[in-house]
């Protein structure tokens, strides 16, 4: 069952303005921004900056507690001394299939993922849960990825929630410019023939999403989102040098999962060492169906050749 605070109508509703003006700004390529790029506390508050900045230290030296079945070692954020060794919990009954030897989640059975308006819910949930916390992954984005603060808030914050967005309202779209039910009646000389057509969005499967760690949130979100939005489980296997930008992500979308009563490792987190090589190994898994990729010419190149039979996303970082 949905929770009240997460029933999909009621919350897609409250916010359907700013989801018409995605929208909008999709179908005519204007500009559009749904939340300011600074980090001044004129428009966040007085106090956001200092809180976020007390988030990400709470973190240093710490063990992120994320929860991810079938943990398999320990790995660490290799830009911070964050420990990356989730909870391990027992996986519902009958509910999803392992799909990697580390403890990533596969296709979900029936009832087991968000429907038509559930996943959007959920994923629009999400979405702004990160907005909550962009102090917290401006200060993790800086710290991996060697940026300036203001840019790891614009690129890694504000900007990169844009491109969510922008994801959400496409998919949003897609999902519903079809009605899911309609009479269809063609005349004849008797009766009409009279048939009542039904139209069900069908998530394509389990989508990997593989991160880069320049600009780790504003390239990876884009392809989570779109998959999250349409009802597809998620693997994000952040790389190696950019972790917890991803690891607060996935923490993120497990706690908004939860409390509208679905299995939280419909999106889950597969950290790495160094020298693990596990992107190569989950892109060829036959559970997943969708890749996300963002990175350098030689491994989307091995992508390609050895990957064909997933529809894949392909984007050289920034």
């Amino acid at each position: 069952m949905t929770s009240t605070a997460l029933d999909p109508h009621t919350l897609l509703e409250k916010h359907r303005e700013r989801l018409d003006s995605a929208v909008r700004a999709c179908s005519t390529r204007a500009y559009y921004s749904a939340f300011d790029e600074s980090p001044s506390p004129r428009v966040y508050g007085e106090s956001a900056a200092a809180l976020g900045k007390a988030a990400f230290n709470a973190w240093l030296g710490q063990t992120f507690p994320l929860d991810t079945p079938g943990l398999a070692g320990v790995r660490r954020d290799r830009a911070l001394a964050v420990r990356l060794r989730p909870r391990r919990v027992l996986p519902p009954r009958d509910r999803c299939r392992p799909a990697d030897p580390r403890g990533a989640r596969g296709a979900c059975g029936p009832g087991a993922t968000p429907g038509r308006r559930g996943a959007p819910a959920s994923a629009w949930r999400s979405w702004t849960g990160l907005h909550g916390r962009i102090f917290e992954l401006a200060n993790a984005v800086q710290h991996t990825s060697g940026q300036a603060f203001v840019m790891a808030f614009q690129a890694g914050g504000a900007h990169a929630l844009d491109r969510a967005l922008e994801a959400i309202a496409y998919s949003w779209t897609e999902m519903t410019r079809t009605p899911t039910t309609a009479l269809w009646e063609k005349p004849g000389r008797g009766e009409p023939l009279v048939m009542e057509k039904t139209f069900t969005v069908v998530p394509r499967g389990l989508a990997l999403v593989i991160g880069c760690n320049t600009f780790p949130t504003w390239n990876s979100w884009p392809g989570l989102f779109a998959s999250l939005v349409c009802g597809n489980p998620v693997i994000v296997k952040p790389h190696p040098a950019a972790v917890l930008p991803l690891a607060i992500t996935v923490q993120v979308c497990q706690e908004v999962l939860e409390e509208a009563g679905f299995d939280p490792h419909l999106v889950t987190l597969a950290a790495e060492g160094p020298d693990d090589k596990l992107a190569a190994t989950l892109a060829v898994r036959p559970e997943v169906k969708l890749i996300d990729y963002t990175g350098g010419n030689a491994f989307g190149d091995w992508l390609e050749e050895h990957a064909r039979r997933r529809r894949s996303s392909r984007r050289r970082p920034v």
